[in-house]
């Protein structure tokens, strides 16, 4: 196993998708610290076949130029505690577990919801007549 940026990156998966396993790359962000260690991106070796040399400026690529795993979890629950604070629709949702950018919530969003809590007195009324 690699280690970068704290976290153990695969060694058999090809470099542009085992650096997509650190907090804050994605695909993009993948290929472009590629294309700066000088690492051919038309057809990107496996992790385990990438020197020593090309591992050290993956690491200090991902460190200097980009935000990745413990900083980045702490700036985005910073954002969304002063979201919170200042009380902003969006904190306000996020504080009551709802979902933040304007989904239905009727039916779906179970996710954010959690499983269902049956109510008492919802359904089908039987007996009553027009």
């Amino acid at each position: 196993m690699v280690r970068i940026a704290g976290t153990d990156v695969p060694d058999r998966k090809r470099a542009h998708v085992a650096l997509r396993t650190i907090y804050g790359v994605g695909p993009t962000n993948a290929l472009e610290i590629l294309a700066k260690a000088e690492i051919d991106i038309t057809s990107p070796p496996r992790m385990n076949e990438l020197t020593e040399g090309q591992l050290d400026r993956i690491r200090e690529i991902v460190d200097k130029e980009y935000t990745t795993e413990g900083d980045l979890r702490r700036q985005v629950n910073q954002n969304i505690r002063r979201l919170i604070e200042v009380g902003a629709y969006r904190g306000v949702r996020h504080r009551r577990g709802l979902p933040v950018r304007g989904q239905r919530t009727r039916t779906n969003s179970r996710t954010r919801k959690g499983p269902r809590r049956t109510v008492a007195g919802r359904g089908r009324r039987t007996g009553a007549k027009k």
